[in-house]
Parts: C-alpha cells; structure tokens; sequence
C-alpha cells in the first residue's frame, strides 16, 4: 500500500573520527523514503533549491520512489547540514546548519499523495506537519516524528499535533525534554496520554521503547561492530517500520512489533557506510537474512 512521507531533503557534509564526505545526499525523508521502499512504494514530498543534483532525484526514480511531489525553489537553495561525531559516535556537534528552503516550505500534496492511507509526517516545523496532515484527509494511519527545536519553539502547535495523530516517533532526549519526567517509562505513557494511540521512543544503540494503551515493551539495537556514520538512523528505522505496516496494510500490536524489529534492522545497516552507501548495496534478502539472526538473538 502506498506510503507517503513529508520532510527535509538535504545536503550533509559529515566528519566522523576516522574520515569526511562533504555534500552527500541526507534529509529526514530521504532516508525514511528509501528504508521504507524496500517494503513498499513511497512517495516523497520535500522541497529542493536549484542547486540541488539532478542525479540524486534520477536515483529516487530508479528506485521506483514517486517524486511529483519534490518541489524545486526557484533560486532556492537546498537545505544543508554540516555535522561532527565524536569519538563516542553517540555524540555529534551541529557545526552549520542553513534551512535555506526548507525554511519556507509550504508543503502541496499531489492528489496521488492526498489519497494515501500511510502518512508520515518527518522531522521538520510542526506548522509544516500540521499543513501536511490536514490535505491527507483519507489517511488510516499518521504518524510523526518530532525534535528539541519544534519542542521548544513550537509547543502550542505540536500539543496540537499530537492531538491528531496516530502514533508518535522520538528519540529518549527529546521524550524527556516534552514531558520533563526523566524516567523514560514514565514519559512514554504522558507523551501517549497527548493523544497519540502508541508512542515509539528511540535509544540509538541501546534499541526502541513502544508504548500503546496495552503494552509496553523494548526492541534491543542489532549488534552492529562497524558504526561509519551515525546520520539518518533514526529515520531509517521510521522508514523501515512505517514501510512494513504499510506492505501489510495493517498496524496491530503483532504486526507493529514486526514493523519495529524491521526498522531496527534497516538502521542497523544504514550506520555501516555514509549517506545511503550501505542501503545501495543491500537488498530485501539482506534484511531477512539479518531478520533471522535477530530473532535467534531474543529467542531463549
């Protein structure tokens, strides 16, 4: 079933402790899109500059991922992050960030997109989301992720968002930082009682917290002992977890613990190379190989 996802598209520039890549493809949707296309097609709605590689959009098309909804500013300019990890590579220093057109973007939905009955709402301004949500008057499923910055400059409107959607996806800071309750179970169940139906808590290497109404439960990280480069992680396992409900048409507590372990398993390969290096060269047969040594590792 067809999936559509809104969020920044962007040019990283990345410096890890061992090497460097300037100008390689990142964004929040762009990584959710092509996690998500290995279960499902996907639709892409962004906004680019005029500077933004012809090649990037033709490697989004050759992957079967529906760009009509890709906009290109006029003489825009493309979002562009510049970013440092430590020698902990959980720790990362924002060294440039120019929003650029991104800043702007006032999000239209081709009508394919309008139809879709999974929506996911990517990191980004939570007016931006609100935007989205309110042209997807069909959607079934919606969900959304959220950051520090829209939590602290755009609270009213993101109380208002989590009041419409179905699901919430962050990472264990920014839960803490929305609900001022260090205790990560505790916050999980008062970011759930803002509205969403479950909420899904991020811990880089240590997993995934889901919280629903009924249950309650954590997802370990795949032991992963090359970790290259660290960015877009978090929306590959959105992708990767929003994909596979949206193959199976379905989001109940089986079929989201599924989805879970899923997007765990395609951030867990998104992290061994920089960009989309490491997604390029895998395949769905990939996933599935790690997807049975995942379950021997918690079958016991």
């Amino acid at each position: 079933m067809p999936l559509v996802v809104v969020g920044s598209v962007a040019l990283d520039s990345i410096e890890t402790p061992t090497s460097k890549r300037e100008n390689v493809l990142g964004g929040s949707a762009v990584y959710f899109s092509y996690a998500a296309s290995y279960f499902t097609p996907v639709r892409l709605v962004g906004a680019v500059g005029e500077d933004w590689p012809a090649e990037y959009t033709r490697l989004f098309q050759q992957r079967g991922i529906d760009t009509q909804g890709l906009q290109i500013i006029p003489g825009g300019k493309t979002f562009r992050w510049r970013g440092r990890y430590l020698a902990d590579m959980n720790k990362r220093e924002t060294v440039e960030v120019h929003l650029n057109v991104f800043e702007q973007f006032d999000p239209v939905l081709p009508d394919d997109c309008r139809r879709a009955k999974f929506l996911f709402l990517a990191n980004g301004p939570v007016t931006m989301q609100l935007k989205a949500m309110e042209q997807c008057t069909g959607a079934e499923l919606i969900v959304a992720d959220t950051m520090d910055l829209w939590i602290n400059t755009q609270r009213k409107e993101l109380e208002n968002l989590l009041a419409r959607i179905d699901g919430l996806v962050m990472n264990d800071s920014e839960a803490r930082l929305l609900t001022g309750d260090e205790n990560l179970v505790r916050a999980g169940h008062k970011i759930r009682d803002m509205g969403p139906r479950f909420v899904v808590i991020k811990k880089g290497e240590h997993g995934a917290m889901f919280f629903s109404k009924h249950e309650t439960y954590v997802l370990p990280a795949y032991p992963t002992p090359d970790v290259v480069d660290p960015t877009g992680a978090g929306d590959s396992f959105a992708g990767g977890m929003m994909g596979y409900l949206a193959m199976r048409g379905a989001f109940d507590p089986k079929t989201l613990k599924e989805a879970m372990a899923y997007g765990i398993l395609v951030a867990s390969f998104t992290v061994e190379d920089f960009s989309l290096d490491r997604l390029l060269k895998i395949r769905r047969e990939d996933l599935e190989q790690r997807m049975d040594e995942y379950k021997r590792m918690l079958s016991f």
